[in-house]
C-alpha cells in the first residue's frame, strides 16, 4: 500500500509492527491459544467466598488502557462481552527484562489488538470483577484504528452510527456497537426455533438449485447469468416453490427449505435484492390448516426469541398470540376504498384505478396486478396486528387452487404484520391441465410487456402430470420476520452484509496527464494527496502555495523525493489547457 494512502495512526501502527518483529515477537502467531473461559461466564460465575481464586486463560481485543506507572488497567472484549484486566510490570516480567511491560504493553500495543491473558479472577477495591494478569501474549496486531466511542454521564460521543459506514463495515459495527451483535444473535434464534418446529412435525429440510433454467415459483424480475460449460443462460432463483413441489410428487409428505432468493428489483427499507426465504410444503393439507399452523409457529418463535408473545416495533406493540384475524382480500379493499371489486372486469377495475388516482397503472397491467396495486396502496399498510388476508382473485395466483366455494377466487392467504407482507400461502394447485392454462395466461401478460409475469416451466407441468397430491405451501420472508422479532425498521439492520451502491470516489487523472505537463512521476501521488486529483484542479493555483503543500506532505510522510521549485511549478501551470 502507498504510504500516502495511510493516516498518521496507521503509519504509527505499522512502525510498531516492525518494532515488535525486531524484538523477536511474532505479531500474528500460528499456534493455538488455549482459552478456557469467556468474559460473560467469568462475571456471572464469580464467587467472593471461593477458597481459591479461579485461574483463567482468555483472549480478545484490547479496548481500553489506563497506564499508572508500574501497574495498569485495561479492558478486554471477547465474543461474549467485556472484562477489566489488571496488569503489573513485575507480574508479566518476572525476570530482569521488563520490555514486555515497558515497551510492548505501554508503547507498541494499540487499542483493537488481539491479546491473550492468563491470570486469576479477583474483585478490585472498587468492586469490579477483574482478571489479574500473570502472562500476556500478542495474538494479532491491528494496523487500522477502531472508532473510539466515548461515554460520559450516560451520553455517548463519537459513536459509530452512520448507516452508510455501519452497513459497509459491518465488522467494525459489530465491535463497537454491542447491541448490533444482539440483533444477529436473535436472528440465529429465529432460524433455530423455526427448524425445531418443523422438525418436531416430521418435515424434512432440503436444498434445491439456486441456478435455474426457468425462474419459476413467483412473479418477479430475475438476475441472469451465463454457464460457460453448458453454453446457456441461467437465472438466479426467485423462489424455491416448483422444485419443492417436485419433491412432494416424488413421495415426501413434508419438505422445507430456508435459503437465498434473488430478485432484480428495487431496494428500500424492507427490500434487498438478495434475501432469505423459507418455503414449506405439506401433503394432504389446505390453506385453512396452514393458517393455524402458522399462528402456532410464530407464537413459538416470539416466545423463544423474546420470552413473550409481544414485541415492540416503534410505537406499536405487536402480539403474536394466536389466533390471528382473518379477512378476505376484496373485503379489505372495500373496507379501505369503498369499492367492491367482486365481479368487476379488467376495464372496470382500470377505471376505478384512475378514479383512485393511481398513476402507475398502464396498459401492461392485467386484472390481477391492478388489484394487487390497489391493495398495496390503500390496504396493506393499515394492518399492524397479524392479519391473514385471504381468498385472492384467481388472476393474482397462477399456482393456487380455485376456491372451493367461488371459482373466481383462490384458496390463498398473505399474512400482514406491521403494515407489510410476512408470509404467503396457498392450497396448492394440483390439476395439471388447469395449471397449464394459467401458465398460458401468464405468457400472455408477458407478451403485453409485464416483465414480472411467470415463466412456463414445462418440466414442472410434466411432474404434475404424474400426479401431485393435494397440499398446502407457505413462504415466509425471514429477513422481515427477524425485523419484527428484533423491533427493527430497516432490513439492512438484520442483514450482516446488505447490498450497497459502490463507494463514491473522487475521479483522478492518470499519472501520464501530470507527466505531460512536466510533473515528475514520483510527485503525482503527492499532488493528489494534497487534493489536486485532476490536472485541471491546479489551473487557478498559486505556484508558491502548491510548493508549500507539497513540502508539507514530503515532510509529514518522510518521503525520499525532491521538492520541486516554484519555477518548476509555474512552468507546469502554464502548460495546463
Amino acid at each position: 500500500m502507498n504510504i500516502l494512502d495511510l493516516n498518521e495512526q496507521e503509519i504509527n501502527r505499522r512502525q510498531s509492527l516492525e518494532q515488535l518483529r525486531e524484538m523477536g515477537i511474532t505479531p500474528y502467531p500460528a499456534a493455538e491459544y488455549p482459552i478456557n473461559a469467556y468474559t460473560a461466564d467469568i462475571l456471572e460465575e464469580f464467587d467472593d467466598n471461593a477458597e481459591t481464586k479461579r485461574e483463567v486463560c482468555i483472549a480478545g481485543r484490547l479496548m481500553s488502557r489506563r497506564i499508572m506507572g508500574k501497574a495498569s488497567f485495561g479492558e478486554l472484549l471477547d465474543a461474549k462481552g467485556r472484562i477489566q484486566i489488571y496488569i503489573t510490570r513485575d507480574d508479566i516480567c518476572p525476570g530482569e527484562n521488563k520490555d514486555m511491560y515497558n515497551v510492548v504493553f505501554k508503547k507498541l500495543l494499540d487499542l483493537g489488538d488481539y491479546i491473550g491473558v492468563k491470570g486469576c479472577v479477583f474483585r478490585t477495591q472498587t468492586g469490579e470483577v477483574s482478571v489479574h494478569v500473570q502472562e500476556l501474549t500478542l495474538l494479532a496486531k491491528s494496523i487500522k484504528p477502531l472508532p473510539v466511542v466515548k461515554e460520559k454521564d450516560g451520553q455517548t460521543y463519537d459513536s459509530f452510527d452512520d448507516p452508510e459506514l455501519r452497513y459497509r463495515q459491518r465488522y467494525v459495527d459489530l465491535i463497537v456497537n454491542p447491541q448490533v451483535k444482539d440483533t444477529f444473535k436473535k436472528r440465529s434464534q429465529v432460524f433455530k426455533s423455526m427448524r425445531e418446529y418443523f422438525d418436531a412435525h416430521g418435515y424434512m429440510e432440503v436444498e434445491t438449485p439456486i441456478l435455474q433454467s426457468i425462474p419459476g415459483g413467483a412473479s418477479a424480475r430475475p438476475f441472469i447469468t451465463h454457464h460457460n460449460s453448458l453454453g446457456v443462460d441461467l437465472y438466479l432463483r426467485i423462489a424455491t416453490e416448483l422444485y419443492l413441489k417436485r419433491l412432494i410428487v416424488g413421495g415426501f409428505d413434508g419438505v422445507y427449505e430456508i435459503g437465498k432468493n434473488f430478485r432484480n428489483e428495487g431496494m428500500d427499507r424492507t427490500h434487498n435484492p438478495e434475501f432469505t426465504c423459507m418455503e414449506l410444503y405439506v401433503a394432504y393439507k389446505d390453506y385453512k390448516w396452514m393458517m393455524c399452523f402458522t399462528e402456532q409457529l410464530l407464537e413459538k418463535i416470539c416466545l423463544d426469541v423474546n420470552g413473550t408473545t409481544e414485541v415492540k416495533v416503534g410505537d406499536n406493540v405487536i402480539s403474536f398470540k394466536a389466533p390471528f384475524r382473518r379477512l378476505p382480500m376484496l373485503d379489505a379493499i372495500k373496507e379501505k376504498t369503498g369499492y367492491d371489486l367482486n365481479g368487476k372486469s379488467e376495464e372496470e377495475i382500470r377505471e376505478i384505478c384512475k378514479t383512485l388516482g393511481m398513476e402507475q397503472i398502464d396498459e401492461t397491467f392485467g386484472k390481477g396486478k391492478m388489484i394487487d396495486e390497489i391493495f398495496g396502496d390503500f390496504c396493506e399498510g393499515s394492518f399492524i396486528q397479524p392479519t391473514f388476508i385471504t381468498d385472492y382473485p384467481i388472476e393474482m395466483s397462477p399456482l393456487t387452487k380455485k376456491h372451493r366455494d367461488n371459482p373466481n377466487l383462490t384458496e390463498r392467504f398473505e399474512l400482514m404484520v406491521n403494515g407489510k407482507e410476512l408470509a404467503n400461502a396457498y392450497s396448492e394447485l394440483n390439476d395439471p391441465i388447469d395449471q397449464e392454462e394459467r401458465f398460458q395466461d401468464q405468457l400472455r401478460l408477458s407478451e403485453k410487456g409485464d416483465d414480472e409475469a411467470m415463466f412456463i416451466d414445462q418440466d414442472f407441468l410434466r411432474a404434475m402430470q404424474y400426479g401431485m397430491p393435494p397440499m398446502s405451501g407457505i413462504g415466509i420472508g425471514m429477513d422481515r420476520l427477524v425485523m419484527l422479532m428484533t423491533g427493527q425498521f430497516f432490513i439492512q439492520e438484520v442483514l450482516f452484509f446488505p447490498q450497497m451502491r459502490p463507494e463514491k470516489q473522487a475521479p483522478r487523472d492518470a499519472a501520464e496527464k501530470y507527466v505531460a505537463i512536466g510533473v515528475p512521476e514520483e510527485i503525482v501521488p503527492v499532488l493528489q494527496k494534497v487534493g489536486y486529483y485532476l490536472v485541471s484542479d491546479m489551473k487557478e493555483g498559486n505556484a508558491q502555495k502548491i510548493q508549500q503543500q507539497i513540502g508539507e506532505i514530503i515532510k509529514k510522510y518522510k518521503l525520499d523525493v525532491v521538492k520541486p521549485s516554484v519555477a518548476d511549478i509555474s512552468e507546469w501551470l502554464t502548460k495546463i489547457d
